[in-house]
């Protein structure tokens, strides 16, 4: 397997790459978010590389969450943007 994961977000935010280290270490909610969904990104990213088997009912449910956890994210840093 590639040791590069697609999706991770310091690749999606990567012009925020100070402003997610800032809520890494400031934010309690920002930081379970980001590690739930590094998780999930990386467990849908095994099933695609076809190193771990899952039905396509799962695999469909993990990408549904990880699209919520990136709605969720997406909103804390864009608050995080206006405030600063």
């Amino acid at each position: 397997m590639s040791q590069h994961t697609p999706n991770e977000l310091t690749a999606i935010f990567r012009r925020d790459h100070d402003l997610l280290t800032r809520l890494k270490r400031e934010d309690a909610h920002y930081t379970r978010l980001a590690d739930e969904y590094h998780e999930v990104n990386r467990e849908v990213h095994r099933i695609e590389a076809e190193t771990e088997a899952a039905s396509d009912e799962r695999t469909e449910a993990l990408k549904r969450q990880r699209l919520a956890l990136l709605d969720e994210i997406t909103a804390i840093l864009t608050a995080a943007r206006a405030s600063a």
